[in-house]
C-alpha cells in the first residue's frame, strides 16, 4: 500500500517545480517580446519562440461593440464576415483557400472591445499573411450582393446562436440590465432589428473609420526572426496611409443604487441562476483580487461552490464563478449555476449568497488561498504554451491598456491577502450591486415571442 506521506511529500514536490518552472516562463514573456513601430505608425509587437517552426500572424483592430451606437449595434461583427468577400486582387473565399493550401487555418472574432484575425501556419510561410492581411486592410471591396448575402447568414447565426440558446438570451439580457450608460448594454452580434436595417453604406463608413494603421496592431508569435521580418511588414504594411485613431473614451456605468433582477421564460433542459457584480477591471488593484475570488469559488473539483452545491447538497449539475479581468471598460463579475432537476431555483439562489457571505466573514483559510492563486498561476502559464494563446494573452492587453501590463498578472495574484478578499468581496459582491438573473424553462407549447438579442458576454467568431 502507497505511504500517503510519501505521495503527499511527491505532489509538494511536483507543485513547487510547476511554480518554479511558471516563475521561469513569466519572466521570459516580457523578456522575448519586443514592440516596433512601422514608418506609418502601425504598431507590432513580436514574441520570438523557436521551439517549433510555426507562427501565428493576428492583427487586431480596436473596434468592438463598444464603439458602435444604438441602432447601428453589430456592425463591427457585420464587418467582420465581409473582410472574406474579396479585394482588387483576390476574389470571395479566396482568402481563405489561399491559406488552406499553404497547410494553415485562418478565422477571425469580434467582442466588446476588438476584432481579430489571425493565420496559423509554417513558418517559412510568413510572407503569405503578410500579404494577405495588408491588402484587406487597405483594398477591401463591399458588393451590395455579397453583403445582402452575408447579413442573411448573420441574421441566422443570431437565431442559432442566442435565440434558439436559452443561456446565450439569458446573458444578452442580463447584460443589457446591468449596464445602462456603457455600450457592453448591447450584444456582440447585435439586436435583430439592426442587422435587419443595415445598409452597404454603414460597412463602408465603419470600414474607412476603424481599419486604419493608427487603428490597429500586428501581433507575431512564433518561429521567426526580428530582423528579417520587419523589412517584410515595412514594405506590405508600412506603405498604408496612417488614417486617424478614433476616440475611444466611452461613459462608464454609474454605481448602481439597488438590485435588479431579470427572468427569462424560454424553452430548455434545466433552470440557470446567476448573480452579477459590477466590478473593476485589470486597471485597479481589487481586479486581481477579484480573479482570485472566482478561483476559491469555482476553480477545481475541491473548490468552494463545487464542493457544496454540487457534491454535498446536490443542488445544481454545474457551477462557475467569472471575473472579466481584461476589459476595456469595467465589466462584470458573476456567480452561476445550472439546477438540478427538481430542485427549487430559490434553494440554488440562496446558496450562491451564502457561499459569498463566508467570503465576506473572512472564512477562508491560508491554505485555501494559496491554492487558489497557485491554480491561478499555474493556468496562466502553461496557457502560454501554444502559439496562438501567447498572441493572444499579449494582443488582449494590448487592447485593454498595454501588453506588458500582462507581466503584472503574476505578481498582483500573489499579492492578494486574506484580507483583500474579505474587504473586495464585502465592497463588490452586496445586493446594491447585484444583478439577478433566472433562466426559467417553459413547456414547448408555452413559448411566447422573445425580443431579439444575442449572446452578450464572450466573442463572435466567423
Amino acid at each position: 500500500m502507497p505511504n500517503p506521506r510519501l505521495r503527499t511529500s511527491s505532489l509538494i514536490a511536483a507543485l513547487c517545480l510547476v511554480l518554479v518552472f511558471a516563475s521561469q516562463c513569466v519572466a521570459a514573456l516580457s523578456d522575448t517580446v519586443s514592440e516596433t513601430t512601422l514608418s506609418n505608425g502601425l504598431k507590432v509587437i513580436l514574441a520570438e519562440n523557436h521551439k517549433a517552426p510555426l507562427i501565428t500572424f493576428q492583427v487586431w483592430y480596436r473596434v468592438g461593440s463598444r464603439n458602435e451606437v444604438s441602432g447601428k449595434t453589430g456592425l463591427s461583427h457585420m464587418l467582420e464576415h465581409m473582410m472574406f468577400k474579396g479585394t482588387e486582387k483576390l476574389g470571395p473565399e479566396e482568402f481563405s483557400r489561399i491559406v488552406a493550401q499553404n497547410g494553415g487555418n485562418d478565422n477571425a472574432f469580434t467582442s466588446h472591445d476588438y476584432t481579430a484575425y489571425f493565420e496559423n501556419m509554417s513558418s517559412d510561410r510568413v510572407a503569405i499573411p503578410v500579404t494577405l492581411e495588408s491588402d484587406r486592410m487597405e483594398n477591401l471591396i463591399l458588393h451590395e450582393n455579397d453583403f445582402k448575402t452575408e447579413r442573411s447568414v448573420v441574421m441566422e447565426e443570431r437565431r442559432l446562436r442566442t435565440e434558439d440558446n436559452p443561456k446565450a438570451l439569458l446573458s444578452e439580457q442580463l447584460f443589457a440590465a446591468a449596464f445602462l450608460v456603457q455600450p457592453y448594454h448591447w450584444p456582440v452580434i447585435g439586436w435583430m432589428q439592426d442587422i435587419v436595417r443595415f445598409s452597404l453604406d454603414d460597412l463602408k463608413s465603419y470600414y474607412k473609420t476603424y481599419y486604419v494603421p493608427a487603428n490597429a496592431f500586428i501581433v507575431i508569435a512564433g518561429d521567426f526572426k526580428k530582423e528579417e521580418v520587419l523589412p517584410l511588414l515595412e514594405r506590405s504594411f508600412g506603405r498604408i496611409k496612417p488614417g486617424v485613431a478614433p476616440d475611444q473614451k466611452r461613459d462608464i456605468e454609474e454605481p448602481q443604487t439597488g438590485e435588479r433582477a431579470i427572468i427569462v421564460r424560454k424553452e430548455a433542459q434545466i433552470a440557470t441562476v446567476v448573480k452579477a457584480f459590477h466590478v473593476p477591471n485589470l486597471k485597479a488593484p481589487d481586479g486581481y483580487t477579484l480573479e482570485v475570488i472566482a478561483a476559491l469559488l469555482s476553480a477545481g473539483e475541491s473548490s468552494r461552490l463545487q464542493r457544496s452545491l454540487v457534491r454535498e447538497k446536490h443542488l445544481a449539475l454545474s457551477v462557475a464563478a467569472d471575473n472579466e479581468l481584461v476589459s476595456k471598460d469595467p465589466n462584470l463579475f458573476s456567480v452561476s449555476a445550472d439546477v438540478l432537476p427538481g430542485v427549487d431555483p430559490d434553494a440554488v439562489e440562496r446558496a450562491l449568497v451564502s457561499e459569498i457571505e463566508l467570503l465576506q466573514k473572512g472564512d477562508v483559510g491560508g491554505r485555501e488561498l494559496q491554492k487558489a492563486k497557485n491554480q491561478l498561476e499555474a493556468a496562466f502559464t502553461f496557457a502560454q504554451d501554444s502559439l496562438f494563446a501567447q498572441g493572444m494573452l499579449l494582443a488582449t492587453y494590448e487592447i485593454a491598456s498595454s501588453w506588458r501590463d500582462a507581466d503584472q498578472y503574476v505578481p498582483n495574484i500573489r499579492a492578494v491577502t486574506l484580507k483583500d478578499v474579505q474587504r473586495a468581496a464585502q465592497k463588490y459582491l452586496v445586493p446594491d450591486n447585484c444583478i439577478s438573473a433566472r433562466l426559467v424553462p417553459i413547456p414547448t407549447a408555452e413559448a411566447k415571442p422573445v425580443q431579439p438579442g444575442s449572446p452578450a458576454k464572450g466573442r463572435i467568431e466567423r
